[in-house]
């Protein structure tokens, strides 16, 4: 849910409503209905706000606010909500109106800031920017704004007063640096601008695309064609797998670029969107989606903003919203290849699998030289259990990579051996494998399906388990690896063992189906039968496969036959009802 108390937004005490509550029992018949209505139009918002449907939610506080108009806390509700969908249009009103209830309300501020600006009034917009707090969670916003709407005035030196003064937060040097570059050379000083941008390479050691791609662009507009062509060397060099570099190229036109800053509209712009993917993480993921939705308000054909939205509002689990996001996001443009991977994952979070396989296809037949939608394709493919198809796919995609002189892809190989495994062709598998753990040694996921899939058949049991242990220390706090290395110890008969290792999976993923389910049987077979129902019930709580229904249920009534406590080192032989998957649990994961 959005921090609401941080951004200015009221909050209720406990037991309280919004104001038609106080005298509800004294209304007459009709009154009172409106007041329900009011009510379960509230309720309703508020439910859609902390499953983070923000569009739905601000619905809900209009249908309320339109029944109570002068309530502060629906005018805040409504009003950050707004935001939050990216409507702007109704945001404004509600921002002068927030501003009377809370005059420092940073999101309101920003609002009326932004309005000025793109209306021109230059003086109203340095107004609101001196008037933005400089702390609370919205204090990386004010230096920012500052800066580029005195940019806006034609005071470079004041803008760069204003970048230093995140020099206040940890961790914000890279960002300020690039900020100045893009400032300088706005400004017209190059000279200045390439020394910030310089600063801006060395302060991040592994580059991400949009600082690649702007100061690349930059060197293109000043004569530097081999220093930009050296630097998209080194992003695609440290992102392999990343397809972006060579697709969006290939896609623009030829010659000088434009400048990505034309105006200090567009450099607040940008200033937002950097602040969003910044902030584009678990926790703070609710402000990379209002600072990237003021980004695309100041500049709105921003496809690199569109797309983190689409990717913010796919995290939110929202697919149709970021479906529509990237849908938006026209042929012609050089991102449209990325927009049209990211489309196929929606379709396929959307229950439309048949559709994202067309254009997945349709995609990898238009771009014979790219694997992306190759490997895209086999991930749904193998996500629907068709195995067979899905190795196929993979196998396109690492004859295309061989081609473009990039055949070490160890990721192509372990998904290739995924499904062939579970397609039961295991000598293939087996060997797939073996080669993606040749190239990448100590890769978990690799260690742990490997290591898993030799103690599941019965065989090299001692190199199998060591190998699932050693996955195990290089990520301790993964529940699904540590779910394999306890299911190793069942598989084997050591049943003490694997309870200590599928309690901690389960403490570590608390909420998985499978886990649960294994950590029955392991109780069971310790004795502890009362668990093991427990689990087993949990288990079917947690939506499991389809197939492992059944079997839980024969559990629970019949249980595993006679509890047992061996402690060999052969496998044990599969009991009945139990589970005895051919591979490890845990999650799907792309390497380079």
């Amino acid at each position: 849910m959005l921090a609401l108390v941080a951004c200015g937004a009221w909050v209720l005490p406990a037991g309280a409503a919004p104001t038609p509550a106080a005298s509800e029992s004294k209304l007459p018949a009709a009154a009172s209905a409106a007041a329900a209505d009011l009510y379960g139009d509230y309720l309703a918002g508020r439910h859609a706000e902390q499953i983070r449907d923000y569009s739905a939610a601000a619905s809900w506080f209009e249908k309320a606010i339109a029944s109570d108009p002068n309530s502060p806390e629906l005018i805040s509700r409504t009003f950050l909500m707004a935001v939050g969908a990216g409507n702007f249009d109704r945001a404004k009103p509600l921002a002068v109106e927030e501003l009377k209830i809370d005059p420092t309300d940073a999101l309101a501020g920003l609002v009326m800031l932004v309005d000025r600006l793109k209306a021109g009034d230059t003086a109203g917009a340095l107004k609101y920017a001196a008037a933005l707090p400089s702390d609370g969670v919205h204090r990386f916003i004010g230096p920012l704004a500052l800066a580029w709407t005195r940019m806006a005035a034609g005071d470079p030196q004041g803008a760069d007063a204003a970048l230093q003064q995140l020099d206040k937060f940890n961790g914000f040097k890279p960002l300020k640096d690039f900020q100045l570059g893009l400032l300088y050379d706005f400004a017209g000083q190059a000279d200045k601008a390439e020394s910030y941008f310089v600063k801006t390479l060395a302060d991040n050691d592994q580059l991400n695309w949009r600082l690649t791609d702007a100061i690349a662009n930059f060197y293109e507009r000043h004569g530097k064609a081999d220093k930009a062509k050296a630097l998209y060397q080194k992003f695609i060099d440290q992102n392999v797998g990343s397809e972006i570099a060579q697709t969006v190229l290939a896609a623009r036109p030829p010659g000088v670029p434009k400048a990505m800053i034309g105006s200090a509209t567009d450099g607040l712009a940008e200033a937002m969107f950097d602040l969003a993917s910044v902030l584009n993480q678990t926790e703070t993921i609710d402000l990379a989606l209002i600072y990237d939705r003021f980004a695309l308000w100041l500049q709105p054909d921003f496809r690199l903003a569109q797309l983190l939205l689409a990717d913010v509002l796919s995290t939110q689990n929202e697919p149709a919203q970021s479906l529509a996001v990237l849908q938006a996001i026209p042929k012609n443009s050089p991102y449209s290849w990325s927009a049209r991977l990211r489309a196929a994952a929606d379709l396929d979070d959307l229950d439309r699998s048949d559709e994202a396989i067309a254009q997945l296809k349709a995609m990898a037949a238009e771009q014979p030289k790219t694997i992306g939608a190759d490997v895209q394709l086999g991930d749904i493919l193998r996500n629907k259990k068709r195995y067979d198809e899905a190795a196929s796919a993979y196998d396109e995609a690492i004859e295309r990579a061989k081609a473009d002189g990039m055949p070490d892809r160890w990721a192509l190989f372990y998904d290739r051996g995924v499904s062939y495994e579970r397609a039961g062709d295991w000598p293939k598998a087996e060997a797939d494998l073996e080669h993606a753990l040749s190239l990448k040694p100590d890769q978990p996921l690799i260690l742990n399906y490997l290591g898993y899939s030799w103690i599941d058949r019965g065989e090299k049991l001692d190199q199998g388990l060591k190998m699932i242990e050693k996955a195990v220390e290089l990520r301790p706090e993964d529940g699904y690896i540590v779910d394999s290395l306890g299911w190793a110890h069942y598989r084997m008969g050591d049943y003490a063992s694997a309870v200590e290792y599928l309690e901690r999976a389960v403490e570590l993923v608390p909420s998985d189906s499978t886990i649960n389910n294994h950590l029955g049987d392991a109780y069971w077979r310790t004795g502890r039968l009362t668990e093991a129902r427990y689990q087993w019930r949990r288990a079917l709580q947690f939506g499991p496969d389809k197939d492992d229904i059944q079997p839980l249920e024969t559990k629970l009534e019949k249980g595993l036959g006679p509890p047992s406590t061996p402690a060999s080192a052969t496998p044990a032989a599969p009991a009945s009802g139990a589970p005895t998957p051919a591979a490890p649990n845990q999650p799907a994961e792309r390497g380079g």
